[in-house]
């Protein structure tokens, strides 16, 4: 794994969507390999329930900047401390179907047991980089969006989990800067989307 790659990184930034958002990607050193931590959405929320993501929210006023949200979102629905955090870099922005400007955050965390807010967070997960980068745990779908058109939608299934949407795109750079990672196949599935990640 080389984070100096994702150090390295020059962000592209979207400016033009009707709320800004922020998430943190965690990396941690564990005995079997480095790994990244996810939340499971709780089931009870209006917007992707159930879903893998990575900790992080909508951006309030309060908020100095969109790192700021990040880390305060980390703390609230993991119990992350902002002085356990070690900055790595930054990935390009993505767009959501909620129209979400979206700004992931690569970081290094402790590897301890974190403490998911049952409001809003169903589990704490950990998932290794070999699974998440093991062929035979990818799959990937073309779909056709009324607003975006044609996308590309990444599937990892690893430990019972599956990380897609928004967080999977994510996902997916960050594994092509750190690990020189390549999606091992070509799509497979073309659908329909009607609620598209």
């Amino acid at each position: 794994m080389d984070l100096g790659r994702v150090a390295a990184h020059e962000p592209v930034t979207i400016e033009d969507e009707d709320r800004d958002a922020a998430v943190l990607a965690p990396v941690v050193e564990r005995p079997d390999g480095p790994a990244l931590v996810f939340t499971k959405r709780a089931d009870h929320l209006g917007e992707h329930p159930g879903q893998m993501s990575f900790p992080g929210g909508g951006r309030e006023p309060s908020d100095r900047d969109l790192r700021a949200t990040a880390l305060r979102e980390s703390n609230e629905e993991i119990g992350l401390r902002s002085e356990e955090v070690e900055f790595v870099g930054q990935l390009d922005d993505i767009r959501t179907t909620s129209s979400y400007a979206v700004t992931p955050f690569v970081a290094r965390v402790p590897d301890r047991e974190y403490t998911p807010d049952e409001r809003e967070v169903a589990e704490v997960v950990f998932l290794p980089l070999s699974g998440l980068t093991d062929p035979e745990n990818y799959e990937v779908e073309h779909r056709t969006h009324p607003r975006y058109g044609e996308a590309v939608v990444h599937f990892f299934h690893v430990d019972g989990y599956t990380v897609w949407g928004a967080t999977g795109r994510i996902l997916v750079q960050f594994l092509e800067l750190a690990l020189d990672w390549e999606p091992p196949r070509e799509p497979e599935r073309v659908v329909d989307a009607e609620n598209d990640p």
